[in-house]
């Protein structure tokens, strides 16, 4: 028969649940249960629930999620196959696919990826060390990493995630643009340079990437880390070898890929090498190319159907060597944007230009021809094309030599105008695609922005920022790079598998939706066993983690 019994311990009386039999003749205890304080044992007999000691609060629905999505992409299987070591310690691949978990929900540097380990449910899927996870132990498994081994690991995951996931291939998307980095002006690199800047920060050198990816959800089929200075078609020059590479390797996935890219990256070269590969494509060209194009006049266009407010001209013309269909489109909201876009500059270099003039007629020192010309050219420089283009000015030198200089300016506004009507809401394309319709060349063009959505997530917090980013060797900066693109690759994956089920979310409405997802550790004094349970979810919160494969916890 069980009986409670009381036991004194430092003073304090504990109660407990017993229970004893004969075994061979001899006493023996067969049961004890801890109860705790009289106060404990009726507060149970009444009902009450024990008072938690402590309760921990951690992140459960995103990185369970993403940690799901990797698996079925067989991501660590796939980076240890070409990056072995020793079994010793975590792999190559699991180190980055933490680092890519980490990048895609809370983006921080090494030093601090044990402290948000620890506010995640991964040790579920993901047992780790504190030892394992300081940041020399990331460095050291990111040195196993070589640019070749790198893109082994990127084909063998492509192969395997179009089949395993059936993407969409019959058209892609490449681009490219460039990030800020902290490396000191003096430290030598090949690839963190300093150039053109498409982020405000001219102050810093940058790294460039660039990105091949599906109209299908934007999951990146390839990537390439290059110099900063490099221009934009001297890179896609430089990797097309690759990319008629990657294509082959998924050729069984698609027989006819049309390949889009923007006037940026044109260049007789260029296209020949695109001619020769097995891509289609639909790229567009700078006005230089076709300035008489430029000059039909508006009534001669006509209705792209599909496209309210779009006209488009088509025509075939001998372009980079060949013979193309070419289609000029003209969107009237983008005539608008571009003028008004103009005019605010044109304003600011009327402003500098007045200033000049003041400082010309009126300033302390009487400038010479010379520097005044100079500052004058300097202004119209900065200002760009095609505004400095419609200005007329001249600096001459005065007829009494103890006078200023005579500087007179004046804006032409027949010039502009004739700019803007054979300019402004016009886009050019060319393709090889002669039997598509001029609708279907103009959306196809149009999924640029899949690429251009890319990059605005890694260039935008708080999901998938590149920053921060606190390298200094070329090849630390190449592993980081393909981090971010497998942190891209996981994220979207996740977006597209819901989507298909019907919850179609923005992919931060779909990680909000995720991450508020909470697991609740609740921890009681005197031994009772600690309780885990989850936040609340909403009707499609509890969907999401059903669709995706996310477990309960296994206390629940």
């Amino acid at each position: 028969m069980a009986t409670i019994t009381k036991r004194k311990v430092h003073g304090h009386i504990y109660y407990y649940l017993v229970a004893s039999k004969r075994i061979e003749g001899k006493p023996r205890l067969v049961l004890q249960k801890y109860l705790g304080r009289a106060e404990d044992v009726v507060r149970q007999l009444e009902g009450q629930p024990p008072v938690p000691q402590r309760v921990t609060v951690g992140e459960y629905g995103g990185s369970r999620a993403l940690f799901a999505m990797a698996r079925r992409l067989r991501l660590v299987e796939w980076i240890d196959q070409v990056a072995p070591k020793r079994d010793q310690g975590l792999s190559v691949g699991t180190y980055m696919l933490l680092a890519a978990i980490n990048r895609v929900l809370a983006p921080c540097s090494k030093a601090q990826l044990r402290e948000w380990y620890r506010s995640t449910a991964l040790y579920h899927d993901l047992p780790v060390r504190d030892a394992d996870l300081t940041s020399q132990r990331f460095w050291d498994h990111m040195s196993y990493l070589t640019a070749d081994q790198i893109r082994a690991a990127e084909t063998a995951l492509t192969q395997h995630m179009v089949k395993e996931f059936g993407l969409d291939l019959s058209t892609v998307v490449y681009d490219a643009t460039n990030f800020y980095t902290w490396i000191d002006t003096n430290t030598p690199s090949e690839l963190a340079q300093r150039g053109h800047q498409k982020q405000p920060r001219s102050d810093l050198k940058s790294i460039g990437l660039a990105l091949l990816v599906t109209t299908d959800f934007n999951i990146p089929l390839f990537h390439a880390v290059y110099p900063g200075n490099r221009h934009d078609a001297k890179e896609f020059q430089s990797i097309t070898d690759e990319l008629m590479a990657r294509r082959a390797a998924l050729q069984a996935a698609c027989d006819h890929m049309t390949l889009v890219y923007d006037k940026g990256n044109n260049s007789k070269t260029n296209q020949a090498a695109v001619d020769a590969s097995p891509f289609h494509f639909v790229g567009s060209l700078k006005a230089n190319q076709v300035p008489d194009l430029l000059a039909i006049p508006l009534p001669d266009y006509q209705a792209v159907p599909g496209q309210p407010g779009l006209l488009a001209y088509r025509t075939q013309r001998e372009v980079l060597d060949h013979e193309r269909t070419v289609v000029i489109t003209y969107n009237e909201a983008l005539y608008l944007g571009q003028w008004q876009g103009e005019l605010v500059r044109l304003r600011k270099l009327q402003d500098r230009l007045q200033h000049i003039h003041r400082q010309a007629m009126q300033g302390r020192r009487r400038p010479t021809v010379a520097a005044l010309r100079q500052r004058v050219a300097t202004a119209l420089k900065n200002a760009g094309p095609p505004a400095r283009e419609w200005v007329q000015w001249t600096v001459q030198e005065p007829t009494d030599p103890t006078d200023r200089p005579l500087f007179t300016y004046r804006i032409d506004h027949d010039v502009m105008m004739q700019w803007g009507d054979t300019h402004w809401g016009k886009t050019i394309l060319f393709t090889d695609q002669t039997a598509w319709s001029t609708a279907q060349i103009v959306a196809t063009y149009r999924d640029a922005w899949h690429v251009e959505d890319t990059f605005r997530d890694l260039k935008q917090a708080p999901w998938l920022h590149w920053q921060p980013q606190f390298h200094w060797t070329d090849q630390k900066l190449r592993v980081h790079g393909f981090i971010c693109v497998l942190a891209v690759t996981l994220a979207h994956l996740l977006r597209r598998e819901c989507a298909a089920a019907g919850i179609d979310l923005s992919l931060p409405t779909l990680l909000k939706d995720l991450t508020t997802i909470q697991e609740v550790l609740w921890v009681y004094p005197n031994h009772t066993d600690p309780q885990l349970t989850l936040t609340d979810r909403t009707r499609r919160q509890q969907h999401l983690l059903d669709l995706l494969a996310v477990p309960l916890p296994a206390a629940l």
